[in-house]
């Protein structure tokens, strides 16, 4: 039994939600989503909220019953207050930019600027003294975390010296390095 899938997703006042058969829509202040749901699940509205139920007793079915449960209380919690990751670039001349409003523009040690699309749906603003600080927001939790892993993999933190882009509050395991 999931603990987690047991429970119903409580909906606000703010926000309205609609189930037609497999498919759960939110609509909040912020925005709409929406997720279908797997077809060994039972996805109905109840007094409570929204409830998600396995139709049969398989491994699948019970795989899959808390991470539904889970990605309708994301999308609750999305149309509400949204997701960011702040990510931090540390380094000597390491900075960010925003080129226009769909394009991020960054140096990390390259010969070159790093130029990194930006999908509908996700707002990156860059702050700090120095343009090292890059915020990634949205409404979609799984979008806003890929955009911000891909910035992130553009130059990873080395263990040597720190430098780099880390997610902010990240520890980052220093190593001693070469002795003479």
């Amino acid at each position: 039994m999931s603990r987690i899938g047991k429970k119903p997703v409580t909906v606000p006042s703010n926000v309205t939600a609609t189930v037609s058969g497999q498919t759960v829509k939110v609509k909040g202040p912020k925005g709409e989503l929406s997720f279908t749901a797997p077809e060994e699940l039972k996805v109905e509205k109840t007094t409570e909220g929204i409830a998600v139920t396995p139709i049969a007793d398989t491994k699948r079915s019970r795989a899959m019953w808390g991470m539904s449960r889970t990605r309708v209380q994301n999308l609750v919690k999305g149309v509400t207050d949204g997701y960011s990751h702040t990510l931090e670039i540390h380094g000597v001349g390491f900075r960010a930019a925003l080129k226009g409003k769909d394009q991020l523009q960054m140096q990390v040690g390259y010969s070159h600027e790093v130029l990194h699309k930006i999908p509908t749906g996700v707002e990156v603003k860059v702050a700090g003294a120095k343009q090292e600080i890059v915020v990634v927001s949205g409404i979609d939790k799984q979008l806003v975390g890929q955009v911000a892993a891909e910035i992130r993999a553009y130059r990873k933190p080395e263990p040597y010296q720190g430098k780099g882009v880390r997610y902010q509050g990240e520890f980052i395991f220093r190593k001693e390095g070469k002795k003479k």
